[in-house]
């Protein structure tokens, strides 16, 4: 994600002009202390061409920071006065980034939405500038172009991008609560159509150059190049340029026409979008489909429908009015500072904490080829990484194996790699029916049964091949794992890597350190996360770690809503109006009812009466039904291949019937019902900080947004106290308490925030 684009300084450009001294051949300049200085932006003049660099010293990526701003505002403004210069080239001279888009930072440090209006306006000025230049701008793309970078690239005259896999164009703002605030509402619709406009404003999703060329968002490609005297990376970025400074000559000469002449079928979408009803049907189908998917949590892409319809409905000036006003409101509200708290969050859960392990991982070897240690697999072998998974049996192994293919095979549909790549990739990965080559194992992660004894047995056998210093990791969900490491003989390499379900697709790795793990072990199994391309939080060891801990609660009162008479569709409607992405229903379905039911009896067992809720044996006997949930085609509802929609499962009444329990009118509301799950989740959560299972209240809302599903439109458990009020959620829990008991009693940490209302896990 990428921050959104508050570009004040540079509205301050202006055209006037500077005197210079003329050449035949160069220009001379008085050289300004001002100029000396630059840090962020710089330029030369290649003939008639200026070429304008960025490079942010102080990071990765380049973002349109205050001083970036203020810099490239004094250096257009003297190739504006440049009479010499005819045309002009944007261009990085970092690798891998145009620009990533601006610093968030701006927008926070405003205190009022009128604040955040004139950052926009500024920006939009600025662009206004740009675009009307007397002089041809050429953007020259080469990495990431997001955000603020992409306005400042469709308000240049001309779009030239490398075809390479880092390049990207987007407008991620959306993923912050926010709009594209310098034009790009604007500016958008017209370049692209208003169909891909909204499709790229309302998913933040990141376009392809290749994609882009298509769409009309960029004009040229420029294909990398390979080894020589230079870096890949600079030889294409110098290629990039001379293309560019050739394209900013052709258009002064005429050569280069930027009107270009439209196909048919952008004719014929041209003519259909002159009918005030074809547009409204536009606007209705989008404003619809957003609502569905977003039950209206999310005040930002119902926002941007507004500012784009304005533009086209009112005129610009309306257009830009709208954006303008609409990106201050939404910087101000709690689901934007939300979703920025969740951004910062994941920067700062990406960053290994522990150091530089002393040994890297090469070789990770895979104890059980189930969907789990095939994903886990999946995710490691195209890192470079050399990878052994191993089954019990012919059939496991096949089946795992098969996953890994499949999951690049796909990625080779998507054309996102190639199947020499593909084929290249797999050649990491080892299928083994037994130990061998374990030897040469750096790190071993077990993905093996629920089972103390399986997984004391396992760490035996393994501990009797590997080397001294290889790590041996559990994913599992809840056993703590000072109890797998009590039959190692070195407990110190011992550790949790607990990955969710699918490996692939789900970003946290909850990663779980008993007293004995080593600081070494713990780097060790961070950097492999890392690699692995997981957002990850560390935490301290104990019966369900964090998330399982804090998800386990929920079920179980979710168990007690379906015995008090809610059928799953009712449970999952009032979930997800709430904000969570999956209902509580299908996520017992998804997580396992087998799973689900093995874990609320090890957790009961372990927390006690706290942990009830409804009773496990709803679960059991489902389970002994072989309603086991989507793995197995019946749980609370029923799978069928190649069918989106799932119907009830009608045979799981019976058992409802036979645990029905009658529900208290007093706690019984759809409101009840759903702060009922929600204070169970995070009183554990918070409890969890103040037993320092956690280690901030930062980690405790990456993990329960990134790995539970926790709504991200509240940041988090802990976010959620600050902004609802601790002592409000105090209030509705002592109601609950009074009738269902300690299952609702607030911790003291929860406590203690309600009686001091200055007290905030988030500063």
């Amino acid at each position: 994600m990428a921050g959104v684009r508050a570009l004040g300084v540079l509205s301050r450009l202006t055209l006037r002009r500077y005197s210079v001294t003329t050449g035949s051949t160069f220009r001379t300049f008085s050289v300004a202390p001002a100029m000396l200085a630059r840090t962020h932006v710089n330029y030369e003049v290649k003939g008639d061409v200026a070429v304008v660099r960025i490079n942010d010293p102080n990071s990765k990526v380049n973002t349109l920071s205050v001083q970036m701003q203020k810099e490239m505002a004094e250096v257009m403004n003297e190739v504006w006065a440049n009479n010499a210069v005819q045309s002009a080239v944007l261009i990085s001279s970092k690798p891998g980034s145009f620009i990533a888009g601006a610093d968030i930072g701006m927008i926070q440090a405003c205190k009022t939405a009128e604040e955040v209006t004139e950052l926009s306006l500024e920006g939009q000025r600025m662009f206004e500038l740009i675009e009307k230049s007397p002089k041809p701008i050429v953007a020259a793309i080469n990495g990431s172009c997001l955000g603020g970078g992409l306005e400042f690239a469709i308000a240049c005259h001309y779009r030239v991008a490398t075809k390479s896999k880092k390049t990207v164009l987007g407008t991620p703002e959306v993923m912050l609560g926010l709009l594209p605030g310098a034009g790009g509402t604007q500016r958008l619709p017209k370049m692209v159509g208003i169909p891909s406009a909204f499709d790229m404003m309302l998913t933040g999703r990141n376009i392809r150059a290749d994609k882009a060329k298509k769409m009309g968002l960029v004009d040229q490609l420029v294909s990398p190049l390979g080894p020589g005297l230079k870096s890949p990376e600079e030889r294409t970025i110098d290629y990039l340029e001379e293309v560019a400074i050739d394209c900013a000559r052709g258009i002064v000469n005429k050569k280069i026409p930027l009107r270009k002449d439209k196909g048919m079928m952008q004719k014929l979408q041209d003519y259909a979008m002159s009918f005030e009803i074809v547009r409204n049907k536009i606007y209705n189908t989008v404003h619809d489909k957003v609502m569905k998917q977003s039950k209206g949590l999310y005040p930002a892409p119902l926002k941007i429908i507004e500012c784009v319809k304005a533009g086209l409905e009112q005129g610009l000036t309306s257009g830009y009015l709208a954006e303008s006003q609409n990106f201050g409101q939404l910087a101000r509200t709690s689901e934007s500072a939300a979703l920025i708290g969740l951004y910062h969050g994941q920067v700062a859960c990406k960053k290994n904490r522990f150091g530089t392990p002393q040994k890297e991982v090469k070789t990770l070897a895979i104890l059980g080829a189930g969907l789990m240690g095939a994903g886990i697999a999946q995710v490691t072998v195209d890192k470079g990484v050399h990878t052994i998974l191993k089954d019990t049996t012919e059939a496991g192994l096949a089946r795992g194996e098969q996953q890994v293919y499949k999951g690049l095979n796909d990625k080779t549909k998507k054309k996102s790699i190639t199947s020499f790549e593909r084929d290249s990739i797999l050649s990491n990965l080892s299928g083994k029916l037994d130990y061998s080559g374990f030897e040469k194992a750096d790190m071993v992660i077990e993905a093996v049964f629920e089972d103390i004894n399986i997984k004391h047995a396992v760490l035996k056998e393994v501990e009797a091949v590997v080397s001294p210093h290889c790590i041996f990791a559990s994913n599992t969900s809840a056993l703590p794992i000072k109890d797998i490491a009590a039959a190692s003989k070195r407990p110190d390499k011992v550790i949790g890597m607990h990955y969710f379900s699918p490996v692939d697709k789900m970003q946290l790795l909850e990663i779980i350190t008993t007293d004995k793990t080593s600081k070494d072990t713990t780097a060790s199994a961070v950097a492999m996360g890392l690699k692995q391309g997981k957002v990850i939080i560390v935490v301290g060891d104990g019966p369900g770690f964090y998330t399982t801990r804090c998800l386990a609660p929920m079920l179980a009162e979710a168990v007690r809503i379906f015995q008090e008479g809610a059928d799953p569709k009712k449970l999952d409607a009032l979930t997800t109006s709430f904000g969570f992405p999956v209902g509580a229903a299908t996520l017992i379905d998804e997580v396992g009812i087998d799973v689900a039911a093995h874990v609320a009896e090890d957790l009961g067992k372990a927390f006690g009466s706290r942990f009830g809720g409804g009773n496990v044996e709803v679960l059991k006997k489902m389970v002994d039904l072989g309603f086991k949930g989507r793995k197995s085609g019946k749980g609370c509802y029923m799978y069928q291949p190649g069918l989106k929609t799932k119907e009830v499962n009608p045979d799981i009444d019976n058992i409802l019937q036979k645990y029905k329990m009658t529900p208290n009118p007093a706690v019984s509301s759809d409101s009840d019902i759903q702060y009922r799950l929600i204070t169970r989740f995070v009183n554990e959560a918070v409890l969890c900080l103040q037993e320092g299972i956690l280690n901030n209240p930062l980690e405790g809302d990456i993990g329960a947004v990134f790995g539970l599903g926790f709504p991200p439109c509240l940041g988090g458990p802990f976010r959620f106290v600050d902004s609802f009020g601790a002592d409000k959620l105090v209030e509705k829990m002592r109601q609950f308490e009074a009738v269902y008991g300690n299952q609702f009693t607030p911790c003291q940490l929860l406590l203690d925030h309600a009686k001091d209302s200055s007290k905030k896990f988030h500063k």
